[in-house]
């Protein structure tokens, strides 16, 4: 299967957009998944019927990872290899299919209007190549591009894109197959981790992982904004200040185009400086701010035999849970 195919696969599965869409034809639903951040490996497998049979998490030294759109990502081969496997061995994987979950800044995601969009993709694809080519920084035959038709506001049609360059996609793919995997879908942290929102009213979700930022707005059923960004400070140095500066664009833009305001926040990857933030963005938002897990645990939305991965923070691989049904 080609890079190309499961960068597509791994859009397509993204329930919200699944549930606009409703695709006819089956995509692969891996009962393996493995998700990729800068500090860790995390694997887990599932059963045919959905439960959680086994997860694994391997801590990788500093330094280990450094996503990025365009550089090489695998800094130390040797214990991101060692770590794979490590959580592969854990689950007995091995010559099955895969579920890779990528560090956000690898994938770009655009939300895009257009008055008209055409039904093929041998007409979709050069528009869309044309018209994001200087939002990329590498060339277009080295793109992966899939899109996804989402409802307007108004007139015409809104794509939802997703954009990665090759070789970055094949470092990644390269890991699992060293493993004895097959890569059968590939998408970013936060399209999986934002199935887990309840999005009956307008929802901004702000997950920090590392230096970066993925802030994503939805609202019945589409992903209304999307924006990914390096953070000016990690850790115990963020302040929630910092952050608002972050999501203020995204809050305006969805404002201005939808005519209404963010009437919920959720957050991931603050670990035990939630608070803080909490109580910052409630005096700037004026709604409900909570974590995102915790929010989907307190409604019921997460099984029982998740919540080892919640209690670990692992969003992408429960977002990867709830696609596969």
């Amino acid at each position: 299967m080609s890079s190309a195919a499961t960068l597509r696969q791994g859009l397509y599965q993204n329930g919200l957009v699944r549930r606009v869409v409703q695709w006819l034809d089956a995509m692969p639903h891996p009962q393996l998944a493995i998700e990729i951040e800068p500090d860790r490996i995390a694997a887990a497998r599932w059963s045919r019927t959905g439960s959680l049979e086994g997860y694994s998490v391997e801590l990788l030294p500093a330094g280990a990872i450094f996503p990025s759109a365009v550089e090489a990502n695998i800094i130390n081969a040797a214990a991101v290899k060692t770590a794979v496997s490590s959580a592969c061995d854990r689950l007995s994987a091995k010559e099955e299919d895969v579920a890779l979950i990528l560090p956000d800044p690898v994938i770009r995601v655009f939300v895009q209007h257009f008055e008209e969009f055409p039904r093929s993709n041998e007409e979709a694809i050069p528009i869309l190549r044309w018209k994001l080519k200087k939002s990329v920084p590498f060339e277009a035959d080295e793109t992966l591009i899939s899109y996804m038709r989402q409802a307007p506001r108004e007139a015409g049609v809104d794509v939802l894109t997703a954009l990665a360059r090759l070789r970055i996609i094949r470092e990644y793919e390269s890991l699992a197959e060293g493993a004895g995997l097959r890569p059968g879908v590939v998408m970013s942290s936060s399209l999986a981790a934002v199935t887990l929102i309840d999005d009956a009213k307008p929802t901004l979700l702000a997950r920090v992982s590392g230096s970066s930022l993925a802030t994503a707005i939805v609202r019945n059923g589409v992903v209304c904004g999307y924006r990914c960004t390096d953070l000016p400070a990690q850790g115990s140095a963020l302040t929630p200040q910092m952050l608002l500066e972050e999501l203020f664009p995204v809050a305006a833009y969805y404002q201005d185009i939808w005519h209404e305001a963010i009437q919920s926040v959720r957050l991931a990857g603050l670990g035990a400086r939630l608070a803080d933030f909490v109580r910052a963005l409630e005096e700037e938002f004026h709604c409900d701010v909570r974590s995102l897990l915790q929010s989907a645990v307190s409604d019921g939305r997460i099984k029982d035999d998740a919540h080892p991965l919640a209690d670990r923070d692992l969003d992408g691989l429960i977002g990867w849970m709830f696609q596969r049904g």
